[in-house]
């Protein structure tokens, strides 16, 4: 079990492919709402510095969805379309509208190990080794773990 601070992040070897792997007090519902409701998803994602602004969020199959990072009056824009929601299982497609050819394609699924404990699984696989790199060299690294601190307390508060 991880630590509940630090998410794992691993480069594939094999593929250009990125996985984060972290442990959370929560069910498996809980970690599926979280991520499908814009409302608490603005709240938790991405780093502690910026403000998110839901654009749009349609979370089914077919549905698409876009949001704004905020940071000191500069906006980066983000947006995706829903390709699958199970119970435990989101697949999605994820573009900065700074590199609009650079689309990644985005599995998580959460596995539930007993005890109240939730395993999350990501995958986002991009077009080459060169953009994967990019993005572990972008800073993602602070987004994730940021993103993943501020859903822990959203959890540990009863919010989500």
């Amino acid at each position: 079990m991880t630590d509940f601070i630090q998410a794992q992040i691993a480069a594939d070897p094999n593929v250009p492919a990125i996985h984060i792997t972290r442990d959370f007090r929560a069910t498996p519902a809980q970690l599926m709402k979280a991520h499908t409701d814009p409302e608490l998803y603005a709240r938790w994602v991405g780093p502690h510095r910026l403000t998110t602004r839901i654009d749009y969020w349609d979370a089914h199959r077919g549905g698409s969805w876009r949001f704004t990072n905020l940071e000191d009056g500069a906006e980066y824009s983000f947006y995706g379309s829903f390709h699958e929601i199970t119970d435990d299982k989101i697949v999605q497609t994820f573009t900065w509208e700074g590199m609009p050819d650079s689309v990644s394609l985005e599995t998580v699924w959460f596995e539930d190990l007993g005890n109240g404990i939730t395993r999350l699984h990501g995958t986002s696989l991009v077009d080459s080794f060169e953009g994967r790199d990019a993005w572990l060299a972008s800073g993602m690294e602070e987004g994730v773990n940021d993103g993943y601190a501020k859903l822990e307390a959203l959890i540990a508060a009863a919010e989500v």
